[in-house]
Protein backbone atom coordinates (compact mmCIF):
# COMPACT_ATOMS: atom_id res chain seq x y z
CA UNK A 1 0.00 0.00 0.00
CA UNK A 2 1.59 3.49 -1.10
CA UNK A 3 1.28 6.21 1.08
CA UNK A 4 0.57 9.56 -0.25
CA UNK A 5 2.80 12.74 0.69
CA UNK A 6 2.10 15.06 2.40
CA UNK A 7 0.94 17.44 -0.09
CA UNK A 8 0.79 21.56 0.26
CA UNK A 9 -2.17 23.74 -1.11
CA UNK A 10 0.24 26.64 -1.60
CA UNK A 11 1.16 26.93 -5.03
CA UNK A 12 4.73 28.48 -3.74
CA UNK A 13 6.74 25.47 -4.31
CA UNK A 14 5.83 24.76 -7.98
CA UNK A 15 6.30 28.70 -8.39
CA UNK A 16 9.56 28.62 -6.53
CA UNK A 17 10.95 25.90 -8.95
CA UNK A 18 9.96 27.72 -12.20
CA UNK A 19 11.72 30.72 -10.33
CA UNK A 20 14.83 28.65 -9.89
CA UNK A 21 15.39 27.13 -13.39
CA UNK A 22 14.59 30.67 -14.80
CA UNK A 23 17.72 32.24 -12.56
CA UNK A 24 19.51 29.51 -13.76
CA UNK A 25 18.67 29.74 -17.29
CA UNK A 26 19.14 33.86 -17.03
CA UNK A 27 22.32 33.14 -15.66
CA UNK A 28 23.56 31.34 -17.91
CA UNK A 29 22.60 33.57 -20.71
CA UNK A 30 24.16 36.70 -18.27
CA UNK A 31 27.54 34.54 -18.62
CA UNK A 32 27.49 33.62 -22.38
CA UNK A 33 25.13 35.40 -24.41
CA UNK A 34 25.49 38.63 -22.91
CA UNK A 35 28.91 38.73 -21.69
CA UNK A 36 30.35 40.54 -25.47
CA UNK A 37 26.85 42.60 -26.01
CA UNK A 38 26.68 44.42 -22.13
CA UNK A 39 28.53 46.88 -20.92
CA UNK A 40 30.22 45.69 -18.00
CA UNK A 41 28.40 48.00 -15.83
CA UNK A 42 25.00 46.36 -17.34
CA UNK A 43 25.85 42.80 -16.96
CA UNK A 44 27.02 42.83 -13.51
CA UNK A 45 23.21 44.45 -12.76
CA UNK A 46 21.80 41.61 -15.34
CA UNK A 47 24.11 39.27 -12.66
CA UNK A 48 22.27 40.90 -9.86
CA UNK A 49 18.86 39.95 -11.24
CA UNK A 50 19.65 36.63 -11.37
CA UNK A 51 21.60 36.49 -8.30
CA UNK A 52 18.52 37.62 -6.55
CA UNK A 53 15.71 36.37 -8.44
CA UNK A 54 17.49 32.27 -7.37
CA UNK A 55 17.52 33.63 -3.63
CA UNK A 56 14.33 34.42 -3.65
CA UNK A 57 13.07 31.02 -5.47
CA UNK A 58 14.31 29.52 -2.70
CA UNK A 59 12.39 31.41 -0.26
CA UNK A 60 9.41 30.35 -2.08
CA UNK A 61 10.16 26.92 -2.10
CA UNK A 62 11.10 27.70 1.99
CA UNK A 63 7.52 29.07 2.29
CA UNK A 64 6.03 25.70 0.45
CA UNK A 65 7.93 23.10 2.73
CA UNK A 66 7.25 25.49 5.93
CA UNK A 67 3.97 25.55 4.83
CA UNK A 68 2.97 21.99 4.72
CA UNK A 69 5.50 20.97 8.04
CA UNK A 70 4.11 20.06 11.17
CA UNK A 71 0.50 21.33 10.26
CA UNK A 72 -2.14 18.99 11.90
CA UNK A 73 -4.66 16.87 10.28
CA UNK A 74 -7.45 19.53 10.57
CA UNK A 75 -6.20 22.80 10.85
CA UNK A 76 -6.93 24.39 14.39
CA UNK A 77 -7.82 27.88 14.18
CA UNK A 78 -4.69 29.69 15.98
CA UNK A 79 -2.79 28.38 12.90
CA UNK A 80 -4.60 30.80 10.61
CA UNK A 81 -1.99 33.84 11.43
CA UNK A 82 0.91 31.23 10.54
CA UNK A 83 -0.71 30.34 7.65
CA UNK A 84 -2.04 33.95 6.66
CA UNK A 85 1.87 35.50 7.20
CA UNK A 86 3.39 32.57 4.95
CA UNK A 87 0.78 33.34 2.28
CA UNK A 88 1.98 37.05 2.20
CA UNK A 89 5.87 35.95 2.75
CA UNK A 90 5.32 34.19 -0.66
CA UNK A 91 2.89 36.38 -2.79
CA UNK A 92 6.11 39.28 -1.15
CA UNK A 93 8.78 37.37 -2.22
CA UNK A 94 6.93 36.69 -6.01
CA UNK A 95 6.08 40.42 -6.26
CA UNK A 96 9.57 41.46 -5.21
CA UNK A 97 10.94 38.81 -7.65
CA UNK A 98 9.03 40.41 -10.63
CA UNK A 99 9.57 44.55 -9.81
CA UNK A 100 13.23 44.10 -7.93
CA UNK A 101 14.30 41.51 -10.88
CA UNK A 102 12.46 42.20 -13.65
CA UNK A 103 13.33 45.74 -13.35
CA UNK A 104 17.22 45.40 -13.29
CA UNK A 105 16.87 42.53 -16.76
CA UNK A 106 14.88 44.74 -18.27
CA UNK A 107 17.33 47.77 -17.58
CA UNK A 108 20.02 45.93 -18.63
CA UNK A 109 18.79 44.17 -21.70
CA UNK A 110 17.47 47.96 -22.82
CA UNK A 111 19.60 50.83 -21.06
CA UNK A 112 16.49 52.49 -19.78
CA UNK A 113 17.89 53.48 -16.15
CA UNK A 114 14.20 54.91 -15.77
CA UNK A 115 13.97 51.61 -14.88
CA UNK A 116 15.97 51.59 -11.78
CA UNK A 117 12.86 53.32 -10.02
CA UNK A 118 11.27 50.19 -9.96
CA UNK A 119 13.80 48.24 -8.34
CA UNK A 120 13.03 49.52 -4.83
CA UNK A 121 9.36 48.68 -4.66
CA UNK A 122 10.70 45.19 -5.06
CA UNK A 123 13.18 45.44 -2.42
CA UNK A 124 10.35 46.63 -0.25
CA UNK A 125 8.50 43.59 -1.22
CA UNK A 126 11.78 41.22 -0.75
CA UNK A 127 11.93 42.76 3.42
CA UNK A 128 8.25 42.60 3.54
CA UNK A 129 8.18 38.41 2.81
CA UNK A 130 11.59 38.11 5.27
CA UNK A 131 9.78 40.00 7.60
CA UNK A 132 6.11 37.90 7.14
CA UNK A 133 8.60 34.57 7.11
CA UNK A 134 10.11 35.16 10.57
CA UNK A 135 6.88 36.11 11.99
CA UNK A 136 5.63 32.78 10.97
CA UNK A 137 8.66 31.34 12.34
CA UNK A 138 7.97 32.84 15.62
CA UNK A 139 4.21 32.17 15.51
CA UNK A 140 3.54 28.86 18.19
CA UNK A 141 0.17 27.15 17.26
Amino acid sequence: MAMDAPRSHSPFLAIGAVSGGLAVAAGAFGAHALRARLEPRLLEVFETAARYQMYHALALVAVALVSTAARPAVAAPAFAPRDRALRLAGWAFLVGTVLFSGSLYAMALTGVRALGAITPLGGVAFLAGWGALAFAAVRRP
